[in-house]
């Protein structure tokens, strides 16, 4: 097993020293591939030790630039620092050398939303669920894009398509209930709302808006 394979071994049993020491031999054994590089950040990525992570995925990248996995890495971690901007360009790039990558729509889709701008992510995103079909936090974000634009029929859709791959996503009943009541129709709201406390007793958002449907009354408590 060379040391590329046997530090991915040792990230899979979370054994992130051994993991570091095998993907550090491997770049010396081979200083100009890019992989060791990808998996040495990742490891990094994992402990938390973000800026070092990126340091290693820009060496991967000058390296090879048409290493996908190297910028969707990147953009990956300015993601987690909340640096959107930059996230969208790495999952950009990564997108133009591997157009078939779900994960990749899916991160410069959800990018887009955290900069305010949910129309350009819709395409993405929807992309992605086609790409990924049991993928259910995709639905669930395609959905939560579309209810952002009013869009609250084809929004339903969606959060109904997350329940059906994912029976236990409680936020997926909540903006059920959210988009039936919308629609007025308060008693699928309500069994919308049971739905997401049933699996989340203290889903506080999905209380409120059971509450405020008892409240109105309509004989549907």
């Amino acid at each position: 097993m060379d040391k590329n394979q046997l530090g991915i071994k040792y990230m899979k049993e979370g054994n992130w020293e051994e993991a570091i020491k095998a993907f550090n031999e491997a770049i010396e054994q081979k200083p100009n591939e890019p992989a060791a590089y990808i998996n040495f950040g990742n490891v990094l990525t994992a402990v938390g030790e973000s800026e070092r992570a990126l340091k290693f995925f820009e060496k991967a990248i000058e390296l090879d630039s048409n290493a996908a996995a190297a910028y969707y890495c990147a953009g990956n971690m300015y993601y987690q620092l909340e640096r959107f901007h930059e996230a969208k360009q790495m999952f950009e790039k990564a997108m133009k050398i591997n157009p078939h990558d779900g994960d990749t729509y899916f991160q410069l889709g959800m990018s887009l939303v955290q900069l305010d701008q949910s129309r350009f992510a819709l395409p993405y995103l929807q992309r992605s669920v086609e790409l990924n079909e049991r993928d259910s936090e995709a639905w669930f974000q395609y959905g939560l894009c579309l209810a952002k634009l009013g869009l609250i029929d084809e929004a339903i859709n969606q959060f109904e398509q997350c329940v059906q791959i994912d029976q236990n996503h409680a936020d997926a009943y909540y903006n059920l209930g959210v988009a039936f009541g919308y629609k007025e129709d308060d008693k699928k709201a309500l069994a919308m709302f049971n739905k997401a406390l049933q699996i989340q007793p203290d889903h506080l958002l999905a209380s409120y808006g059971k509450k405020l449907i008892e409240k109105e009354g309509n004989g549907l408590h």
